[in-house]
């Protein structure tokens, strides 16, 4: 990683590669700042899957693999699993997802804190305000209430650090999961950090626990009484904890805020307003409430999204402002947040231009571009698609793509729309589309769906060797694990043909004629047939790749603007006639292929 060196005599920040070294002050994002703290806490397994904006945790733990082991996971319910193992066999662990990625790794998380750890397990939520990358805004506070553990939230980079290794004295200490919850803006944004040494915590020697570790119903009933004693012994200790304090500046105004909320409160409200600020949210600390309460005249609440806080406030008897002021919806600001509560509107400044529209597009040369415009062409074709850089498969002029859900949606949905067209009698031809690591992820049951209940679907695996969309991190056909160790590449044929798949087409997408004839095939097959699109991603830095240019003869062209409906960035009109841009084109000759005249050509 880049390493910033802050030095005080001036404003001089210098960069330097290598290994952060102990008793530093460095500037960190918090994703950054939560692997260090992971190390200084002793931890010694680490699974992930990645996602935004939980990503760059996992992308900066190699650097300490010497104390640490650290994996990318084919989903966030292995993911949690391997954490929880290595909690069980003694060794403090770490897991981290984005907020949906804890949907999918529930079913575990929830047994988990039935069960407790034998050393600290905390699971890294990062939630996504304002769905930056994401499907949804969902909260997921709500899970720590649901699962009966502790929630833990940091406001800065700092913070990432010391409360991450206060959570695992938290998990230790109570028996319980914690799940320390960021947001967008605590994960990607910097602040200065001071990096202390690393704490070894010892391992036990592994004694079987049956009563404790195997999740019978008869042993998870006598779990559940166990559960509520320590949340209720949480709940008392979360009153001295730490994490939250009391900034007791004036009685006028009173506001009990955390996370980043707590940063954009700090620069609405006036001088003399007192904070309660927390960190430990779950349970909240309701005699610290009370007693902050008790010694302001208005009391708010402020936090992002839903009203966790303030429901359970209110419910405790203490009146308060909070979501009749401050709204659910989005990531908040403090120009926003100064609207709603004072309504001092920002100033702002016409300059006269309006701001171009640019909506997301695959990259010149995507290897999905191929694919998707061979669909684009099917009247009856039905596409449900799936999370990666393929989802914008559904944007303009392609506009190849009816559904998208989920992880793995691509194929279940597919199967769920298909039995629905054969009992209305609809004729549509169905296709399902993964990428390569979503079916690693959750695209093989799908398959199995397809082919055990007789779903008249076409499987698609978009395989562009390489997690596209998260900023290239390898998955389990890759070849290299996160610790940069050469690993075994599943062949996704080989899973497909042993599901009973009896006619799986390989073909490179970038070759329109060779594209529809797999189409075409499959759609024909009298067997199972299913489809993969494989051609590498030209950004996997690792791999060689044949770059060129593409260029229009203008005496050729007939400005049809067949070219465009490729939808590549690359390619647009110049007053009649078409025009490649040399500084994006790439050479994949897609354009080229669907031009009816001739007119453009590869320039080598």
């Amino acid at each position: 990683m880049i390493v910033f060196e802050i030095h005080q005599s001036g404003c001089k920040i210098t960069a330097r590669k290598g290994l952060i070294s102990n008793m530093e002050k460095l500037l960190l994002s918090g994703n950054e700042a939560i692997a260090r703290g992971a190390y200084e806490a002793g931890v010694k397994v680490c699974s992930a899957y990645p996602g935004t904006p939980s990503t760059e945790i996992f992308e900066n733990l190699p650097q300490y693999k010497d104390a640490l082991y650290c994996e990318w996971a084919p989903n966030e319910k292995v993911a949690t699993e391997v954490a929880y193992g290595a909690a069980v066999a003694g060794v403090r662990s770490l897991c981290a997802m984005k907020h949906v990625g804890v949907n999918v790794a529930a079913d575990p998380i929830f047994t988990a804190a039935y069960n407790g750890v034998n050393r600290g397990f905390v699971i890294v939520s990062a939630d996504d305000p304002s769905m930056h990358s994401s499907q949804n805004e969902q909260d997921n506070r709500y899970y720590a209430k649901a699962a009966r553990m502790a929630l833990v939230e940091p406001s800065d980079s700092q913070e990432c650090i010391d409360f991450l290794k206060e959570a695992y004295e938290i998990s230790e200490r109570f028996d319980m999961p914690v799940l320390f919850r960021t947001t967008t803006r605590i994960s990607h944004s910097k602040s200065i950090v001071t990096l202390s040494e690393r704490q070894e915590v010892e391992a036990p020697v592994y004694e079987r626990n049956v009563r404790k570790n195997v999740c019978t119903p008869a042993n998870a009933y006598l779990n559940h009484p166990k559960v509520e004693a320590n949340m209720a012994a949480l709940a008392a200790y979360s009153n001295t904890s730490p994490m939250n304090r009391v900034e007791m500046k004036g009685s006028k105004m009173g506001v009990i805020t955390a996370s980043i909320a707590y940063q954009y409160a700090k620069d609405v409200f006036p001088e003399d307003t007192s904070f309660l600020k927390l960190g430990l949210t779950y349970p909240l600390p309701m005699d610290l409430i009370r007693d902050f309460a008790s010694k302001v005249e208005t009391l708010y609440v402020v936090e992002e999204l839903e009203g966790f806080m303030e429901e359970q406030i209110k419910a405790a008897g203490i009146d308060c402002i909070g979501k009749d002021k401050v709204g659910r919806l989005y990531e908040q600001n403090p120009q926003r947040l100064k609207e709603e509560l004072f309504g001092i509107k920002p100033e702002t400044t016409d300059v006269g231009v309006a701001a171009v529209s640019r909506p997301p597009a695959l990259c010149p040369g995507c290897p999905h571009r191929g694919f998707f415009y061979t669909l684009s062409k099917g009247k009856n074709f039905v596409i449900c698609g799936d999370i990666g850089c393929y989802t914008l498969g559904a944007a303009a002029p392609l506009s190849a793509m009816d559904t998208v859900t989920c992880m793995g949606g691509g194929f279940s949905l597919a199967v769920g729309m298909a039995k629905a067209f054969e009992m209305t009698g609809q004729d549509k031809k169905i296709f399902g589309v993964v990428g390569d690591s979503t079916f690693f992820h959750s695209g093989m049951t799908g398959a199995a769906e397809i082919i055990y209940n007789k779903g008249r679907v076409i499987p698609v695996v978009l395989d562009n060797s390489i997690t596209g969309m998260t900023g290239h991190q390898d998955n389990p056909g890759s070849g290299m694990t996160l610790q940069g160790e050469i690993a075994e590449a599943i062949k996704i044929e080989n899973v497909l043909a042993a599901y009973g798949y009896q006619n799986v087409i390989i073909v490179d997408p970038q070759d329109l004629t060779a594209m529809q004839k797999a189409v075409d095939d499959a759609l024909a097959s009298e067997v199972p047939a299913a489809i993969i699109a494989r051609r590498p991603c030209l950004l996997i830095k690792r791999l060689k790749h044949d770059i060129a240019q593409c260029v229009v003869d203008n005496d050729k062209c007939i400005g049809c603007k067949k070219c465009l409906k490729v939808g590549c960035p690359a390619v647009m009109m110049k007053g009649k006639k078409s025009y490649i841009d040399p500084t994006q084109c790439v050479g994949c000759t897609v354009c080229a292929q669907v031009c009816p005249v001739g007119a453009i050509s590869r320039k080598e």
